[in-house]
């Protein structure tokens, strides 16, 4: 069995712990529930014939960027950035954390978790924005730890991308 930690990294409450209930306990609540340092869960699954065991590193938001605990990224194998698509500053935050996450441990894989797919009423992201963004090479996802939508695909993505040999 192959395991990866993976880090949740992303503003205050754009949905990290709720993403990792849903994908994990297949779980969602609408009560709010903060974060104090990190919280860590496991998940296995299979992809193509192997067995994946997900360490899931669930760290508290960090509007400050800088206040994310570097103890907290070392080791990891890669990254969930999330940003919340009715906040569109909180993707601007995720491109802070994706160079303190790079800085501490490499050039891992990493995927963008776009979440609240269920209000994209309200969402002051732009579809042109995460265009350029899947044009420059990210893995962009959009989700709903509300009603499931793609969240198991984001972490099947990064699974794919862990699993692909280093060149």
């Amino acid at each position: 069995m192959s395991k990866f930690k993976v880090c949740m990294l992303g503003a205050f409450a754009v949905g990290k712990t709720s993403l990792v209930q849903r994908y994990v306990h297949s779980i969602f609540s609408e009560r709010y529930q903060t974060t104090l340092g990190v919280k860590i869960d496991k998940k296995n699954l299979q992809l193509d014939g192997r067995s994946i065991e997900f360490i899931l590193w669930d760290l508290a938001g960090e509007d400050d960027f800088i206040n994310v605990r570097s103890s907290y990224l070392r080791g990891s194998a890669g990254g969930v950035l999330v940003a919340d698509g009715t906040r569109a500053e909180t993707l601007d935050i995720v491109f802070e954390l994706r160079d303190k996450l790079y800085h501490e441990v490499g050039e891992v894989p990493v995927i963008l978790i776009v979440n609240k797919s269920d209000l994209s009423d309200n969402w002051t992201i732009d579809s042109q924005r995460l265009q350029a963004l899947r044009d420059a090479g990210w893995q962009v996802i959009e989700t709903s730890a509300r009603d499931s939508s793609n969240v198991d695909q984001a972490f099947e993505t990064l699974a794919g991308q862990l699993l692909q040999p280093v060149s």
